[in-house]
């Protein structure tokens, strides 16, 4: 894909990366691309702060416009009503997303655009803007996230399912269950920044200050600190085992005074992307400790692969996507299981084995994975506009 023009529903752009920033990224190197931060897949509760806070910041980031943010790629934040099941609302924010795709467009010389979207709730727009090909990114089982309708969710999500031209799923189980809809639906497991993760092999790369003194091992993990963890089994481990150290990177967005008030744990707030293969170095061991909900059974952890780029040794709860990865991973799904697999994972590690888990990651880059979905996306567009002249 060469010389063309993406709009994208997408995710905040400043919160952690996803898949959302690295398809898009790489996208932009020889595209343009009009990432458009979450346009809201519930309704706000007015008495979170946490909710009254991102709301002033996405009027901050409205009235500031679009931003360039490297190569071929801007950011915009729309200006939306965060109701997205009610109909009034949806249709002002369709008049209201037209106008400014309209003057963006015009502004970053965007005629012809495809319309992507990593957002269920994005189906009222498919098809109302003028795109030439419409694709759906599916990532999550969406309606089983907290707070949202599940039943509205559900429906809005197979609507969407329905009306894009061709869809894609980062997981088996979500594949299966939207193949039915859409012929164009198509599998896309999540890739690696090979070269930024192998940086943790070479004797070059620095450990974290914050990191360089704790006793050793040292069991990771990074990523949000959301109410899918399992903090039940990691006080557990932590209590037991005194003589490791647990470190968790990430912002909290949940209650973590259980784990604080643990002596062997450490939590040390969210890191730059660009610093993990550095703390990934550091870590004997990658811990991957989702809880097992109807939501979670769908996932596919991009950590997974940066962990074993990286070379470590990964301890995981027991999702699909995950045990498709044995043996170069380990699956528990008990407290005592959990304490076994980490124990051998610590006595079978080897500089030789971390070598041979980074180099399995090799043929599983995000631009690897980018240009198959470029080309599946391009051979629709093609077959659409043909039919459109026929």
């Amino acid at each position: 894909m060469k010389g063309e023009n993406i709009i994208s529903f997408s995710k905040d752009w400043t919160e952690d990366p996803t898949s959302n920033n690295h398809v898009m990224r790489r996208l932009a190197k020889e595209n343009t691309v009009l990432w458009l931060n979450s346009i809201s897949t519930r309704a706000p509760n007015l008495s979170s702060g946490r909710d009254l806070k991102k709301i002033v910041t996405k009027l901050g980031a409205f009235f500031r416009g679009a931003r360039h943010e490297g190569d071929r790629l801007w950011v915009y934040t729309p200006l939306v009503l965060p109701l997205p099941h009610s109909p009034w609302a949806t249709r002002a924010n369709r008049l209201l997303l037209r106008f400014m795709l309209g003057r963006l467009r015009r502004q970053l010389g965007m005629t012809e655009f495809q319309l992507w979207t990593f957002l269920p709730n994005a189906t009222e727009y498919v098809g109302t803007l003028g795109e030439a090909v419409s694709v759906y990114y599916c990532t999550d089982e969406w309606s089983k996230f907290t707070g949202v309708n599940e039943r509205k969710m559900a429906d809005a999500e197979r609507e969407l399912c329905r009306k894009v031209d061709i869809l894609f799923a980062t997981a088996q189980s979500l594949l299966d269950n939207r193949r039915p809809l859409n012929l164009e639906c198509h599998l896309a497991t999540h890739g690696v920044e090979v070269e930024k993760f192998a940086r943790a092999l070479d004797d070059a790369t620095p450990l974290p200050a914050d990191l360089a003194d704790l006793p050793r091992p040292i069991l990771g993990f990074y990523g949000l600190l959301e109410d899918w963890l399992d903090y039940d089994l990691l006080v557990t481990l932590a209590r037991r085992r005194p003589d490791w150290t647990f470190v968790l990177l990430g912002k909290a967005v949940v209650d973590v005074s259980r784990l604080e008030a643990v002596p062997n744990v450490r939590l040390l707030g969210r890191k730059p992307h660009d610093e993990l293969p550095a703390y990934c170095k550091a870590f004997d061991v990658g811990l991957i400790p989702y809880q097992l909900t109807e939501r979670l059974l769908h996932v596919n952890p991009i950590k997974l692969r940066e962990y074993l780029c990286a070379g470590l040794p990964v301890v995981s709860a027991a999702l699909p996507e995950v045990e498709r990865y044995q043996p170069l991973c380990a699956i528990a799904r008990t407290p005592d299981e959990w304490e076994r697999a980490i124990e051998d994972a610590l006595k079978a590690d080897t500089p030789e084995a971390r070598r041979a888990r980074s180099a399995a990651m090799r043929d599983e880059s995000w631009d690897r994975k980018v240009e198959e979905l470029s080309e599946q996306v391009m051979r629709v567009k093609c077959a659409k506009t043909s039919a459109r002249s026929a």
